[in-house]
């Protein structure tokens, strides 16, 4: 059990870092002139890190978030990376990763890896 539960962590991790990428490559791609999509493509993640980093990051977190506040964050957060990247490549990747994030954060709660 704790090697899955490892992996669990290992997933959110990736998840985590697929959203950094689903920025980027939004970003990079939108139908813009290069300069706004370079800007795009640099800004969009540094938000997205900035944000983490202030309210969700696991034991750093400057204003870090329970409850129903930390579940709301999530959503917002891994959900506009779905949103993202369903625009940057196609929808069902982005349901795909989103059902993904469901299906983690539902573990980490049944084993005790979030708290809310």
């Amino acid at each position: 059990m704790n090697v899955l539960k490892g992996a669990n962590l290992l997933v959110m991790f990736l998840l985590e870092l697929g959203v950094l990428a689903a920025g980027a490559w939004w970003g990079f791609t939108v139908s813009a002139p290069p300069a706004v999509r370079i800007v795009a493509g640099l800004a969009v993640p540094a938000v997205f890190i900035v944000v983490w980093a202030l309210f969700g990051a696991a034991k750093d977190a400057r204003f870090p978030q329970t409850g129903w506040r930390r579940i709301a964050l999530e959503i917002v957060w891994f959900g506009a990376a779905a949103v993202l990247l369903g625009l940057a490549w196609t929808p069902v990747a982005g349901i795909v990763f989103f059902a993904i994030w469901l299906a983690n954060g539902v573990l980490r709660l049944v084993w005790g890896q979030q708290q809310l």
